[in-house]
Parts: structure tokens; C-alpha cells; sequence
């Protein structure tokens, strides 16, 4: 059975959803056209379906009735959530390591071998749970579950996103001056 999960997209997805490349959604938000992440999990961008739909119609772009029909179908138990501060706690394979004492490389080998709850939601390729999810799924199979992690996530206290991409770089001292 699907659990309940707000409408959330990654890069792929909204280049789906404006028919557009990937690399193009990228550059929107390096460009500012696409604010700051809704929600970061494992270092992924991730943001609500309402702030993506703010920005129908830009440059010409438009997500297509079919489009948004298809997307929705694709998340079962999906719902529209307009406020970042509703989203429930939404973890990654990063953060499912550390709620379960091991690493990334054990996620995905149970993920793998089955031994650890399917993802509530697959998105730009990458799995995500609800806390309350992986809790349960631990407590079925007598697995220990780090409670200071699942508190500290619970808050919202997460790493930043990974750097990608073309950065913006300050002059290197050194350099500068043998010049």
C-alpha cells in the first residue's frame, strides 16, 4: 500500500514536466529562476509541486495537462502540499544510514536484497522514505534505530545539498599575487 507523500520533484522531474532537458531545470536554478529546495535529503534538491508550478509559463515553457496528469499518476498516495513547513519527514538513503547505525553501502544492499521497506517515493532516481516508515520497518525486523537521528532529522537539521556544477570562485591568494 502507498503511503501518503506530498507531490515532491527533482530535476528530471520537472524537466519532464516542461518537456524540457535536465541540464535546462539545473540551469534555472544556478540562473535563480528555481529558488532554494523545498527539502534536501541525501544532499538532493527536492521541491514541493506547487513551488515548481509557480514557474509555468516561463521563457515560453509550460507543463502540459498531460504532463502534470502523468506525473500524478506516477505518485501513488500523492498529494499537493503548498507550505515547505508541512512536508513530513522525508529522508534519503544518507539519512536512512544514520537513522539505522550503518552506511550507504548497507542501504543499498538491503535495498537490494529486500530486507529494508521499499521507498515511499522514487524521485531523479533516487529513493526516499518517510522516518515513520523506516522506524516501522526497523522495529519489524528488530533492527536498532538511532532515536538522536531520527530526532535531529525530524527538526529539519540535515547536511546541505552536494556541490554541483560550475561554481562561483573567489580569486586564489596565492595566485593573485604572483602575478
Amino acid at each position: 500500500m502507498a503511503r501518503k507523500m506530498p507531490y515532491l520533484v527533482g530535476h528530471t522531474e520537472i524537466a519532464s514536466l516542461f518537456g524540457v532537458e535536465r541540464q535546462t531545470s539545473q540551469k534555472w536554478r544556478t540562473d535563480g529562476v528555481l529558488g532554494e529546495p523545498d527539502l534536501i535529503a541525501s544532499g538532493n534538491p527536492y521541491w514541493l509541486l506547487d513551488t515548481v508550478l509557480r514557474l509555468d509559463g516561463y521563457n515560453g515553457r509550460e507543463i502540459t495537462a498531460e504532463r502534470l496528469a502523468l506525473y500524478k499518476e506516477a505518485t501513488p498516495g500523492g498529494y499537493c502540499l503548498e507550505d515547505p513547513a508541512d512536508l513530513p519527514a522525508i529522508v534519503g538513503s544518507k539519512e536512512a544510514a544514520l537513522i539505522l547505525g550503518t552506511n550507504e553501502a548497507a542501504i543499498a544492499r538491503w535495498r537490494h536484497r529486500k530486507r529494508i521497506a521499499d521507498a515511499d517515493l522514487r524521485l531523479s532516481g533516487s529513493p526516499l522514505w518517510l522516518i515513520e516508515t523506516l522506524v516501522a520497518d526497523a522495529e519489524a525486523r528488530n533492527r536498532p534505530v538511532i532515536t538522536e537521528e531520527v530526532e535531529r532529522l525530524r527538526t529539519g537539521q540535515r547536511a546541505t545539498q552536494k556541490p554541483r556544477g560550475r561554481k562561483a570562485s573567489a580569486p586564489d591568494p596565492a595566485t593573485s599575487s604572483n602575478s
